[in-house]
């Protein structure tokens, strides 16, 4: 059975390097990756196919608490993602557990994120597998626009470096 997937495309006035070192290193990570309204905490990043990224992702803004509160969640999920690609300044493919949703078995989500340099900086193309229903799928995409917004902003705050 093939998986249903969502892409979701943008283009970045950055350098690939600065792109490159938000995705994979622990200062990069906790600088944007969550949705508006929770902190991220790297506690380990061992970039290497098979190699695995934990961090724990904590409700923050009294509208998340208050969701996560609602749904029976906890305000902190443990999280861990295990690399299946890792091709510098290019592509990183992973997998994470959705393990924090109640009432439903854990399953794998993948994950590609292909960088490609071009003359406005990099245009990045993130697919994600579909949740296990419409209502979860629809709240993963919106984290994931939400998440991006905080990188956008992040990369379009810094100086842009170029060369490798």
């Amino acid at each position: 059975m093939t998986k249903r997937t969502i892409t979701l495309e943008r283009t970045f006035e950055a350098s690939i390097e600065d792109v490159w070192a938000l995705w994979t290193t622990k200062e990069g990570l906790e600088s944007w990756w969550g949705p508006v309204g929770f902190s991220t905490t790297v506690r380990q990043i061992d970039l290497r196919v098979g190699g695995e990224l934990r961090y724990a992702m904590t409700a923050t803004a009294p509208a998340q608490v208050d969701f996560m509160k609602k749904a029976g969640m906890p305000l902190t999920t443990e999280q861990r993602v295990r690399y299946r690609a890792v091709d510098p300044y290019r592509r990183l493919a992973y997998t994470s557990l959705a393990d924090f949703i109640p009432g439903v078995t854990p399953y794998d989500v993948a994950t590609l994120v292909e960088l490609h340099p071009n003359a406005q900086g990099v245009r990045m193309v993130v697919t994600i597998d579909a949740m296990h229903d419409e209502p979860w799928t629809q709240r993963a995409v919106a984290g994931w626009e939400s998440q991006l917004g905080r990188l956008i902003k992040l990369l379009a705050e810094r100086p842009r470096v170029t060369g490798r």
